[in-house]
This record gives structure tokens, C-alpha cells and sequence, in this order.
């Protein structure tokens, strides 16, 4: 009974010891691939050296050709797929052979038995034969066919520290291993066995003559026709060894850094576009490179899908001297005022203007900072959108301090600046003017959002993400006005030779120059893609000529030249929630009875502001102008009612300083009882509850002056509630202080005044 089993059990016996085995010594698979990055449409852009400093790309199934697949196994295992991963017919000839010559041979390695040597290299005896046998058949258990097929073609040796077929591909042939033809296929083909004696680029007359036997020999076998045979012999050979294909660098690096255990990671870049975008910046660079501007970085996002199809993060990555290796995509510097729009929009948003709003571009001083317009000239009253397309610094000033500037660092916050919501502490009205810092990828993305209804998302790097727009950072009606105002031709920024571009596109853009002239900006949006371009020195030296509108804007529209020029046959429609109304052309408000002039503006329904036009005032005078009433001190006849401008204090100052005539209200009549409350004087020096200090062997005085209204001809200073001086409205008078708090007051002719407090410290130096 017992010899009954016996034959099963000897059957079954290699069976359970290949299990136990497998068991106790597992297969293990740890080979690291370089990483490779590709284009959107899978061209090679990028690939790193493996930690043990080998080349070893990894190729997929779907690049193995059936050419590839052919040649190989005809040349080295033709019954792949019939055998367990041994061959016994081999063996047993290369046993034969070995004891009657004395000689090895390596005819008994199948595909699979190479691939275990591969993946635990050991000296050549026939115990680690043995092992490779059995490291053989795990792999079959383990694997399918072609997947062992697989990873013989990417451990093949090549020579030095080239593995793998497309290793091979790209670094003798600059092909994919799906692209190469088949006297390449066979030359890749037969290298492996005598990777020194068939070295490409030392011998490749010698290569070439043992492709060509080669593929006399498929001739033979039929293994392909007639004329492609003829074709590959008559192929001439003159691969070398090149360098791994360096496109993209910084981003590449990037992704690579992003994605460790990626060995294929595929990039969202539009090689097209990306090397036009490479070659403008570079070439821009040579031009203006002896101004002492040696960097440029642009930023190309296709704005329906977010994703970037072009990032050139310097001017020449391999420039060490200039620092190419810096990615100045995401470097943080002043933005300058390229900030501007955003603000403006959140002011729309809030009903506080709209683009034909007028506003005072005049010297201001809020709690002791003065901010100035970059070409040091104030313009009087301006509206909004000349403000913005001329960059004005005043205005937006102003207009952050009517939103509040906490409420605009918060917003900026949300829309993913990074620096500023770590600043943001320590932020405030400059930040608009670009006192605070931003990297060039955070700004296109907030421009990109302009280019999508204000709707905002994160940028997109691989070719399967799609956008995911999560925010709203402004409304779709704002963002449109904002839009067209940035698409005006009549502004400063304008790139020079405008009217000599060929196929200028249609571009709304804005321009930033940081202080110091380090930074100059420039980014801009059409509606299919967002292009950021920066320009100074990595090393932060500024440069006099280095301004947003003289440099960066030029490069800006290069890109957009080389990359879009069908963009003006497309554009931006407007909401429907935007619309237009008749407001008076001196304060860009709802008009009044007395406005004469009227002009067209965009406007939100519900949102934007509905006051009257308060521009000018009824104002009763005598019958000679030479006095003003009120209705206290009206007589019973002899005057008059007359249209008076309303000037702010502010701008009736302005007007002072640069002695502009403008209509003065007569001064009000001076027996009248009546005490006024409001329109008291603004003091604008000193600051109020500022610390000064003051050099005790220095006779140091400090400024007094103030801001009046229209019709106050004397305002009268007091110090510590003790009369100092009078004078004039806009006239500036000074005063030696004492040490300690020290209370100033202003008072006008019409009983109105204010009053502030400064504390002085006597210091020696």
C-alpha cells in the first residue's frame, strides 16, 4: 500500500523543497531606476543618475517594439516562452561542451537566468549557477513572461554605467526605445554580451560590422522582409555617447524632489512651447546682458486647465557664476505693484469705486508715512483706472487704507502668498507698493485667476491633473473690470517700439519695479494662457535701468508673441451682473443738478457705490463775492446763491503747495456767532502720538501744518493749550520742543480744531 504513493511522493518532493526554499530565501527585486521625466506628449525632457551612479532608465511594456522584442529573443533565448525559466536542451549542450573542450559557455543562460545574474551579480562557478537556476524559477513563479522580458531589457549592461535598452536609446541614439530603427534594435541588440569590444562611439566601425551579420542572419531566419533588412545594413553608424537630455532643469528637479518614488513622473510641459519660451528669455538675456541685468525666469499656465506649460527658471541653469541653478520661479522678492490690481478689485467687490471713480493723487501722510509715486510727481485728481494703468502709488495707498490693511494681507493670505501670511504680523499699508514679498509662481497664479472669473485654483505640474478652481478671490464683475483696464494701450508701461510689434497680441498685463530697482515685473493673461516673466540678478544687485515697464514688459510680450499669436481673436465677455451708467466726469459718482460734464462707467448693480456727486456746493455770498454766509448770519437781502467747488483738504493743500489757482469760497462772514464742528483742520505735522527724538545739543525744530478747508483763510497753532502762532491755511510754521508729552492743537477762523500729542525725548549721540 505504501509503495502505492511512493512514485507521487518522489514527483512532489522538487515541488515542496522549491517552496520551502522560496519561502526561506525570498526573491527580492531592489534595483533603483533614474528617474525620468517627460513632456505632456512623453518626449524625454529630464533623468538623474541612480545613488550607485548608473544610468538605468526604466522602459515600459508599451515601449517594447515587437522589432525589439524579435531581435533580442531571436539572438538570445528563441524559446522564451515555452520554457519554465531553464532551459534543460541548453544545459545539457553546455554541460557536453564544458567537459569535452574544458571550456564555459554561457549558451545554457535563458532571458530569465540573465535576469537573476543581473539582479544578484555573483562570480561565475556552478554552485551560483545552481542558484541562478533556481532564482530562475521564482522569477516565472513570481512574474509573467513579459514582464521578465521586461526587466532584462532594463538591467541589460551597456558598457560603464549604462543599464537598460533605453538607457542605451537615449544616451547613444538620443531615441526613445519605441523610436529607433532596426539597425539601432540590432545594434542594442548584441552589445550585451561584449559590452567591451562593442563599445559605441570608440568602435563603431567594428559594431557595425557585427550588426550586419546580425541581420544577415535574421535575413535567413525571415525574421523580418527583405527591404528592411537591406535598409538597416545599408544604415550608416555613428552613434556616440551624449549626455541624458537636460530640458526643463528646474522644473525637472522639482518633480523629481516632489515625487521620490516616481520613477516615470509625466510632466504637464508643452516641450513646443517650452523651448520657445527657453530660447526668447535667453536670447532677451544676451541682449541686455552687458546692462548688468544677467537673469530672467518666465512662467507659462494654460488657464483652463491651470497646468504650466512652460517654467524657465533662469536665464542658463548651467551658468554658475550668474547662479543658473537657482530656481527663480520660486525665489521670494518685492513684487513692486504688481499687487495693485488685486486691490482694486476687493475694492470694487466692496462697493468702494468703481473705474471711473475719482480720487486725490496728492501728497498724504498717514501716521507718518508718506508714500511717493515712482516718478516723484503727483497728478491731482485722477480716476481709478488711470491710476491703476499708470501705477500710481498714492491712490492705491489710499485705497488700502479705506479697506483696511489687514483685510487685503488676509486676502492675499487666502490666495496663497506664503511669505506674506508668515508677515503678515508685521504688514501694512506698503505691502500694497510692494513691502512684502512673493515668488513668481504665487503671482501668475493669482493672474491666472483674473484670466478665470476671479475664480482661483492651485497650479497644475503632471499631465493627468486637471484644474480644481477652489476659490472665489474676487467677483466675476469686479474681475472683468479689472481686466479691461489692464488691456489699456494709453499707459506709461507700454513696451517701447509698440506700433513696430508684428502680430502684437491682445494682452492684459501689469508691470512692478521693486524699490531699489532689483525686481522688475511683469505679468499678463489672455484667454488661454498666464505668462509671468521676472527679471534683475539672483545676486539682489540693483540696477538703475531695471524697471518693470523697460525691461520685463518687452520679454513679456516676446512670449506671448511666440507662443499665442491667434490670442486677440478671442476675449473676456462681460458678466452679466456688470453694467453701465451716466456718472459725472469730476468725481466719477451718480451725477447731481450742477454737473455739467457726464461720462459712461461699469458699474455692479446693488454693490457699487449710489452717492450723489458732491463735487461742488451752493454757497450764499454777498452780492460783491467778498464774503460767504450761513444760514446764522444771512442778511435779509443782498446776496447771493453761487456753485462753489468742494474741495478735499487734502487736494485744496495740493493745490496750495504747487500754487495751482483754483476757486476759493470768500471768507465767511466775520460777525457771525456760529460755531462749526465740522471740517476742523487736519493736522498732518507732527505725527500724531509718534515718538521724537531730539539731539540735546541740537536747536532742532519741529514742522507745524495742517490741512484746511475751502473756505478758511487762518488756522492758529497752540502748544500745550497756550497760544504759539498764527497763519495762512497751507502755511508751515515750526516750533523749538521741550522734552516730554507735549499736546498741539489747530484751530481755523471758523472755531473748529483738532488735537493731537507727541512725545519728545532729548537724546545725545
Amino acid at each position: 500500500m505504501r509503495n502505492r504513493y511512493k512514485p507521487i511522493t518522489l514527483i512532489s518532493l522538487p515541488f515542496v523543497a522549491f517552496f520551502v526554499l522560496n519561502t526561506l530565501f525570498p526573491l527580492k527585486i531592489d534595483k533603483e531606476y533614474s528617474p525620468i521625466i517627460l513632456s505632456q506628449k512623453d518626449e524625454f525632457m529630464h533623468s538623474y543618475l541612480t545613488a550607485d551612479d548608473k544610468w538605468r532608465m526604466y522602459t515600459t511594456l508599451e515601449e517594447i517594439t515587437p522589432t525589439l522584442k524579435q531581435a533580442i529573443l531571436f539572438k538570445e533565448d528563441r524559446f522564451f516562452y515555452y520554457h519554465p525559466g531553464i532551459n534543460p536542451i541548453s544545459i545539457f549542450r553546455a554541460l557536453i561542451y564544458n567537459v569535452f573542450t574544458g571550456r564555459r559557455t554561457s549558451g545554457a543562460s535563458t532571458i530569465t537566468m540573465q535576469v537573476a545574474r543581473m539582479l544578484a551579480p555573483k562570480e561565475r562557478t556552478y554552485g551560483n549557477k545552481v542558484v541562478e537556476m533556481f532564482r530562475a524559477l521564482q522569477l516565472e513563479w513570481q512574474f509573467s513572461k513579459d514582464e521578465i522580458f521586461q526587466l532584462y531589457l532594463n538591467l541589460v549592461p551597456y558598457g560603464g554605467n549604462i543599464e537598460g535598452v533605453k538607457s542605451a536609446a537615449v544616451l547613444y541614439f538620443n531615441k526613445m526605445p519605441d523610436h529607433l530603427s532596426l539597425a539601432e534594435t540590432t545594434t542594442l541588440a548584441i552589445i550585451p554580451n561584449r559590452p567591451n569590444s562593442l563599445r559605441l562611439g570608440r568602435y563603431n566601425g567594428f559594431v557595425q560590422q557585427e550588426r550586419n551579420k546580425w541581420l544577415e542572419r535574421f535575413r535567413v531566419a525571415g525574421l523580418f522582409n527583405e527591404e528592411a533588412i537591406n535598409d538597416a545594413i545599408n544604415e550608416p553608424l555613428s552613434a556616440m555617447r551624449t549626455g541624458s537630455p537636460q530640458k526643463a532643469p528646474h522644473l525637472s528637479l522639482r518633480l523629481k524632489n516632489q515625487f521620490p518614488s516616481q520613477i516615470l513622473i509625466r510632466s504637464s510641459v508643452d516641450m513646443n512651447i517650452q523651448t520657445k519660451t527657453q530660447a526668447v528669455l535667453q536670447q532677451y538675456i544676451r541682449q541686455i546682458y552687458h546692462r548688468q541685468i544677467k537673469n530672467a525666469v518666465a512662467l507659462v499656465v494654460d488657464n483652463a486647465t491651470l497646468q504650466v506649460k512652460a517654467y524657465v527658471g533662469s536665464a542658463d541653469y548651467h551658468n554658475p557664476e550668474d547662479a543658473g541653478q537657482v530656481d527663480g520661479i520660486r525665489a521670494i522678492r518685492s513684487p513692486g505693484s504688481t499687487l495693485k490690481p488685486f486691490l482694486y478689485g476687493l475694492a470694487i467687490d466692496q462697493g468702494l469705486i468703481t473705474p471711473k471713480t475719482k480720487i486725490a493723487d496728492v501728497p498724504v501722510n498717514f501716521r507718518g508715512y508718506q508714500p511717493q509715486n515712482y516718478e516723484e510727481k503727483f497728478n491731482g485728481q485722477v480716476t481709478i483706472e488711470y491710476a491703476l494703468a499708470h501705477s500710481l502709488n498714492i491712490p492705491a495707498v489710499k485705497v488700502l487704507d479705506q479697506i483696511q490693511p489687514y483685510v487685503f494681507i488676509q486676502e492675499l493670505s487666502k490666495a496663497g502668498f506664503a511669505q506674506i501670511e508668515k508677515d503678515k504680523g508685521h504688514l501694512g499699508l506698503s505691502t500694497v507698493l510692494g513691502g512684502c514679498g512673493v515668488s513668481l509662481e504665487e503671482l501668475t497664479v493669482l493672474y491666472s485667476a483674473f484670466a478665470n472669473g476671479g475664480k482661483k485654483g492651485k497650479l497644475n505640474f503632471l499631465k493627468t491633473d486637471t484644474a480644481s478652481f477652489t476659490q472665489n478671490i474676487l467677483t466675476k464683475e469686479a474681475n472683468y473690470m479689472i481686466a479691461e483696464v489692464l488691456t489699456s494701450v494709453v499707459r506709461p508701461d507700454l513696451p517701447a517700439h509698440w506700433q513696430e510689434a508684428q502680430n502684437l497680441p491682445k494682452v492684459a498685463w501689469k508691470t512692478g519695479t521693486s524699490y531699489g530697482r532689483r525686481d522688475a515685473w511683469s505679468i499678463g493673461f489672455n484667454k488661454k494662457y498666464t505668462v509671468g516673466v521676472w527679471v534683475g540678478n539672483f545676486s539682489g544687485h540693483g540696477v538703475q535701468e531695471l524697471t518693470g515697464a523697460g525691461v520685463a514688459a518687452p520679454l513679456l510680450f516676446k512670449i506671448f508673441n511666440a507662443v499665442d499669436q491667434e490670442s486677440s481673436k478671442d476675449w473676456f465677455a462681460m458678466p452679466k451682473g456688470v453694467n453701465f451708467r451716466y456718472v459725472c466726469s469730476e468725481s466719477g459718482l451718480t451725477q447731481s443738478d450742477f454737473c455739467n460734464q457726464e461720462i459712461i462707467d461699469y458699474y455692479i448693480p446693488g454693490v457699487s457705490d449710489y452717492r450723489n456727486c458732491l463735487h461742488s456746493k451752493f454757497i450764499y455770498v454777498s452780492a460783491d463775492s467778498s464774503k460767504s454766509y450761513c444760514q446764522t448770519c444771512l442778511p435779509e437781502n443782498g446776496y447771493v446763491k453761487a456753485l462753489y467747488p468742494n474741495y478735499a483738504a487734502d487736494l485744496l493743500d495740493y493745490f496750495e503747495t504747487e500754487k495751482i489757482n483754483y476757486v476759493k469760497i470768500p471768507s465767511h462772514d466775520e460777525t457771525c456767532e456760529r460755531v462749526f464742528v465740522e471740517g476742523a483742520p487736519k493736522i498732518t505735522s507732527p505725527v500724531n502720538r509718534l515718538e521724537y527724538l531730539v539731539d540735546k545739543t541740537d536747536s532742532l525744530q519741529i514742522m507745524l501744518s495742517c490741512q484746511a478747508a475751502n473756505n478758511v483763510d487762518r488756522v492758529f497753532w497752540y502748544i500745550n493749550d497756550r497760544f504759539h502762532e498764527s497763519a495762512s491755511a497751507n502755511e508751515n510754521i515750526y516750533f523749538t520742543p521741550k522734552e516730554g508729552e507735549i499736546k498741539i492743537s489747530c484751530a481755523d477762523d471758523k472755531g473748529r480744531h483738532s488735537d493731537i500729542k507727541i512725545d519728545v525725548k532729548r537724546i545725545s549721540f
